[in-house]
């Protein structure tokens, strides 16, 4: 009987050292010649809901390139309060400051959708990019759009209600994971999106009655993304050029 939990890799598809298969697209993407130098460093990790993989201030240890499952970059300010800067999914990795040579974040970056993933040490990543001319250039282009995307995200907490830029995180979530239902609480979207539980589950209430999403048992459930889509601010379509560039589709 086959096992459940085992990974398999597919003919020609990238693994670690120890076999593990690559989904994430920068390591799927770049020169089979820099995958090749990076690959001994590769470490194969489980990313389960609310593990802190970097505190804010704290030094970088790992680089993250994410396979499945849902990043949270978050700003913590003193009284403990938080707000969404950002999120990360197959698509990219976290740790681009390693990337341009420094080793502190102020971001704390937390696991908020079980998955699985790859870390690598910055040091080792930063004495690879120094031979490996293709992953340095993705690398410093993630970091570039990264940071346009939240710029944006910025913009959008100051300028848009929360219905639109609940409307907008969500779809931005659903393009990373590729599924209509999201294991996130009203919790945690209030602390992605800097408020409080009522008016999230106020904002929520207000989609879930023209049935563009179903709350259930801890996880949200996108019904209608065409109407969800006409509902998020100016937002989501901006940072969705920008996805595209990074071949997020």
């Amino acid at each position: 009987m086959a096992n459940k939990g085992l990974q398999v890799a597919q003919s020609g598809e990238r693994t670690n050292t120890a076999g593990k298969p690559v989904s994430n697209k920068i390591l799927s993407s770049i020169s089979d010649r820099d995958y090749s130098l990076l690959r001994p460093h590769l470490e194969h990790v489980s990313l389960p809901n609310h593990l802190v993989i970097h505190e804010a201030g704290g030094n970088l240890e790992f680089a993250y390139f994410p396979n499945r499952g849902l990043i949270s970059l978050v700003v913590v300010m003193k009284n403990g309060k938080t707000a969404e800067a950002g999120i990360v999914g197959k698509e990219g990795f976290t740790g681009t400051l390693a990337a341009v040579g420094l080793s502190r974040s102020t971001l704390q970056a937390v696991i908020q959708i079980t998955g699985d993933g790859f870390r690598v040490e910055v040091a080792a990543l930063q004495n690879t990019l120094a031979s490996a001319p293709h992953l340095q250039l993705m690398l410093s282009r993630y970091a570039a759009i990264r940071g346009m995307q939240v710029a944006q995200t910025a913009a959008c907490n100051r300028l848009h209600d929360i219905e639109q830029r609940l409307a907008r995180w969500l779809l931005m979530t659903q393009d990373r994971v590729d599924s209509r239902s999201l294991p996130i609480t009203h919790d945690f979207l209030a602390t992605m999106l800097g408020t409080d539980r009522p008016t999230v589950s106020l904002a929520a209430r207000v989609l879930q009655k023209k049935k563009l999403i179903e709350y259930i048992r801890g996880a949200v459930k996108i019904v209608n993304r065409k109407a969800l889509e006409k509902s998020a601010c100016e937002c989501y379509a901006v940072i969705r050029r920008y996805d595209g560039e990074l071949g997020l589709k």
